[in-house]
């Protein structure tokens, strides 16, 4: 509700000076009330509860009654054996879930980041877990956003979302706008910030509205108590023949004493022989035999990195006909990557782009000198967007730095949200280039010329329409697109106003998010296997709808549909119309749940696969959740049956196909057991 209040309004709703802050004495109040400001930890599991997990099956309580009824009757071999195969069975599935959750263990990332506060007048820096509710937090690059704040001051800032909203672009904030809408999705509330978020460019003040499990992230943290786990199709499976059992047991227990009563034969040993047919009865090795199968199963899947951390989750991979995945990281890059470009009356793909051409390098130039980002094959820091750039360049051999080294940058005017613009001055030989970049409509407005062939002609209206009908086709796509402009000045002492005016079009880059480039063939073999594939995404509905057509998920915009649509749906009425649905944009974390339980309700087997905190609740409801191993959050992986720990979606179905063939051997080995109890 916080992103509907004034800023001043939220400070004297906390009872705190945005100037100076919280007292030390009031902090400690604050803190004793609300308690510290982390996410609630779950216990890890017992010995006793992992064994217990293990033999609560009804297959088993028939195997310790067999034992039981077996020893009473002076069968001690018998006993003894099926006593064993309990045990057996118990260690090997409490062996193998203490390694699933030590290689999960491996996967975590144990940190606890640091926050700057405001208290008493001073700037502070604390551990993160020490906040309290009307702390002024202070926020730069770089920095993961301690709790949920309300800013009240920001300079350029923009806030990598991705783990709680699923938005693969930083997002711009800006504290002085009021949302009117309660209902503002999280993703579009540019005065909050949210915890474990992260600031990726410029700098802002926030007051702390919501600590611990109260944030955003949080509450999502609080529905995974919610969703009860399942059982599996396997579990089910044998659930039902564990009753089958029991009842065939005592059936034929009650009509073999039945026919010898009739017979007047010895009650005893009447007794003694319809148990002894009833224990024959029971394949007692079955329950070893799928534990065995299962965890061999599991072993295989570890090379091929997935990490499965409940036995009975191998077999329901098996049966899964239905995934729903994330965009961002899953299915794409999670790499900001220019794929167009228009110079030069040119429209075209990236890689034809002609380095040759005046024009052309003229834009690629631009593009890296007026930019502030870093880049290297081993690491690269800045906005995305810039890096996107930068990469761009040295497809073509040119570095920043060794570029800013023969044209030095000797002015800037840095990029601001209001003129959506940035500029730089660099050298060249014995001219000054003002480089400017930004939004297609603000460049434009200060472009009075177009650089065409080694020309420099007028800017008229129809070629402005021709670059702005270009930026609309780029849009389209889904790409994010961005111009560039400069003009020639002869001495540095410039008015610093003048600048970015009668400037001189270059050209524009349109970028996205890219499709990784194994998904498509793996989308591919899941249709050719009668598995759909479904996008889930917190990107907005244009780039979802770009990345799926370009994956073959659908190639129909009806089958795509908005977090607002789902919200004006039913969940029965979604349940009716769920099967003709491919990609879900713009969505929460709630409107997940909502759309994999819709899927089951049609008899589908759903894998769900997602990284961040807003995949967790679906990822637990789900027969079978799918965790990023690598770019993952902790809570992600917690909910999760499996955990990839390469981030590939081609894994994902690798596994299913490892599970199909792992249903197979357990319905041969079944086929055995069943074979050999004649035999007793």
């Amino acid at each position: 509700m916080y992103h509907t209040w004034q800023a001043q309004d939220t400070a004297k709703n906390f009872d705190t000076d945005t100037h100076s802050g919280l007292s030390l004495e009031e902090v400690e109040k604050r803190k004793e009330k609300h308690g510290l400001n982390k996410l609630a930890a779950q216990s890890r599991e017992t010995l006793f509860t992992l064994i217990w997990s293990q033999i609560n099956d009804i297959l088993i309580y028939i195997l310790i009654g067999a034992a039981i009824i077996s020893a009473i009757v002076g069968e001690t071999s018998d006993a003894i054996i099926i006593g064993v195969i309990i045990v057996l069975n118990a260690v090997i599935g409490v062996i193998q879930e203490s390694k699933a959750e030590k290689s999960l263990e491996a996967l975590k990332s144990l940190s606890t980041p640091k926050a700057i506060v405001k208290r008493e007048g001073e700037l502070k820096e604390i551990p993160s877990e020490e906040i309290v509710p009307g702390d002024i937090v202070i926020i730069d690059a770089g920095r993961y956003i301690p709790c949920d704040l309300r800013l009240i001051e920001t300079a350029n800032l923009k806030i990598e979302e991705s783990a709680l909203t699923g938005e693969s672009v930083p997002v711009d904030k800006e504290a002085n706008i009021i949302f009117k809408d309660p209902k503002t999705p999280l993703g579009d509330q540019k005065n909050m910030a949210f915890m474990s978020t992260l600031a990726s460019h410029g700098r802002g003040v926030g007051i702390a509205v919501n600590t611990g499990m109260n944030t955003e992230i949080g509450k999502i943290a609080s529905l995974l108590k919610e969703n009860e786990k399942e059982l599996t199709p396997l579990q089910k499976k044998l659930d039902k023949l564990g009753k089958y059992l029991g009842l065939a047991a005592i059936s034929i227990c009650a009509v073999i004493f039945l026919i010898g009563f009739i017979q007047g034969r010895d009650l005893f040993e009447l007794f003694l022989t319809s148990i002894s047919l009833a224990v024959a009865a029971i394949p007692e090795g079955l329950p070893a035999i799928v534990t065995i199968v299962l965890a061999l199963g599991v072993q295989r899947m570890i090379k091929e990195n997935a990490i499965i951390r409940k036995l009975p989750a191998v077999e329901t991979l098996g049966s899964v006909n239905i995934v729903c995945s994330d965009k961002t990281g899953t299915l794409t890059q999670n790499k900001m990557t220019i794929t167009k470009f228009y110079a030069d009356d040119s429209f075209d793909d990236i890689n034809k782009l002609n380095i040759n051409n005046s024009v052309h390098r003229l834009l690629i130039e631009n593009l890296v000198l007026c930019n502030d980002a870093t880049y290297s094959e081993d690491n690269s820091t800045g906005d995305p967007t810039e890096i996107a750039l930068l990469n761009a360049g040295a497809t073509y051999n040119i570095f920043k730095d060794a570029f800013q080294k023969e044209h030095e940058r000797v002015s800037e005017i840095p990029f601001d949200s209001d003129r959506k613009l940035m500029t730089t001055i660099n050298k060249y030989e014995d001219e000054f280039y003002v480089m400017t970049k930004g939004a297609t409509d603000n460049l434009l407005k200060i472009c009075t010329k177009a650089l065409i062939g080694k020309n420099e002609l007028p800017l008229t209206e129809e070629v402005k329409n021709t670059i702005l009908t270009t930026a609309s086709a780029m849009s389209s796509e889904a790409l994010r697109v961005l111009g560039a402009a400069y003009k020639k000045v002869h001495n540095i002492h410039v008015e610093i106003d003048t600048l970015e005016n009668d400037l001189v079009f270059i050209g524009l880059v349109g970028m996205i998010d890219p499709p990784r480039l194994e998904v498509k063939n793996s989308i591919n073999l899941c249709k050719k296997a009668g598995i759909s594939t479904v996008m889930i995404t917190g990107d907005h509905k244009d780039t979802a709808f770009a990345i799926a057509k370009a994956l073959d998920i659908t190639k129909n915009p009806l089958e795509t549909i908005s977090g607002s649509e789902l919200d004006a749906l039913s969940q029965d009425e979604l349940n009716e119309r769920i099967m003709n649905l491919r990609v879900f944009a713009r969505v929460s974390p709630e409107h997940k749940v909502k759309i994999v339980k819709a899927f089951k309700s049609k008899g589908n087997i759903v894998s769900m696969t997602g990284d961040g905190v807003n995949d967790a609740p679906s990822l637990k409801i789900a027969d079978i959740g799918v965790a990023m191993g690598i770019t993952g959050t902790d809570v992600a992986k917690g909910a999760s049956d499996m955990i990839l720990t390469d981030d590939n979606f081609a894994t994902i179905v690798s596994a299913i196909q490892e599970g199909r063939n792992i249903y197979n051997n357990l319905k041969s080995q079944s086929y055995f057991c069943y074979l050999a109890m004649p035999e007793k």
